[in-house]
């Protein structure tokens, strides 16, 4: 399969030169590019590429903002975040927008076409242990999960059973499905099959906001 890309930053020899590394990918077709968030909001409603590849900072309408409305248009879309530092709190703010991911602008080309395939299969690019950096460094506002549960936060986990608030906590502190399946003695397929449970109750995207929801109603700190 052809993954579709469109391709965003404000810097020109920027998308020139990935498109120069990924057009040497066989499975990637840059079908677009876009010089801020604004065009790349337009173009991904024109062209509904597979994936689109966007930086974070730009001028005028930033990528937090280009990914919040492509999303709210088009909750299926697919967005990897280009960004230059690891604790970037813009890259937070956008996966909260809901991106699926991010990855260094100076990301080896192997490790780029693998991000861009994952996010294409539905998957998260961010490892929960750089997600919980990312939240830990700007976690002022984030409740104390020795606190009681404010009402929203009450109502998000009845809506869980004990053993999928178990997995989530499990998710939140970075485990992988086999690391957490080996925690509960139960299968990596019953994990995934908790797993996806928490993603639909909670109508989340993914792991990574999974993460984050977790840090908010303050079941993991």
């Amino acid at each position: 399969m052809t993954i579709r890309l469109l391709l965003v930053d404000d810097q020109a020899l920027i998308r020139t030169g990935f498109r120069m590394i990924l057009e040497e990918t066989d499975d990637i077709d840059i079908v677009g590019e876009a010089p801020d968030g604004a065009e790349a909001v337009r173009l991904s409603a024109e062209l509904r590429p597979d994936v689109i590849l966007m930086d974070v900072r730009m001028p005028g309408v930033d990528g937090i903002e280009a990914t919040s409305r492509i999303v709210a248009r088009d909750p299926a879309a697919r967005v990897l975040v280009l960004t230059t530092f690891d604790l970037d709190e813009y890259a937070f703010a956008a996966l909260r927008a809901g991106a699926s991911g991010f990855v260094l602008k100076d990301v080896p080309v192997d490790e780029l076409a693998r991000a861009i395939r994952a996010v294409a299969n539905g998957d998260a690019v961010v490892s929960p242990r750089i997600t919980r950096r990312l939240l830990d460094a700007h976690a002022t506002h984030l409740p104390d999960p020795s606190a009681r549960p404010t009402g929203r936060a009450q109502a998000v986990l009845d809506q869980l059973t004990p053993r999928e608030r178990e997995v989530l906590r499990a998710v939140a502190a970075g485990l992988s499905n086999a690391e957490i399946a080996a925690l509960l003695v139960v299968s990596d397929a019953t994990v995934k099959t908790h797993v996806g449970s928490v993603l639909t109750k909670l109508n989340l995207r993914n792991r990574v906001q999974a993460v984050i929801l977790a840090y908010e109603v303050g079941l993991v700190r």
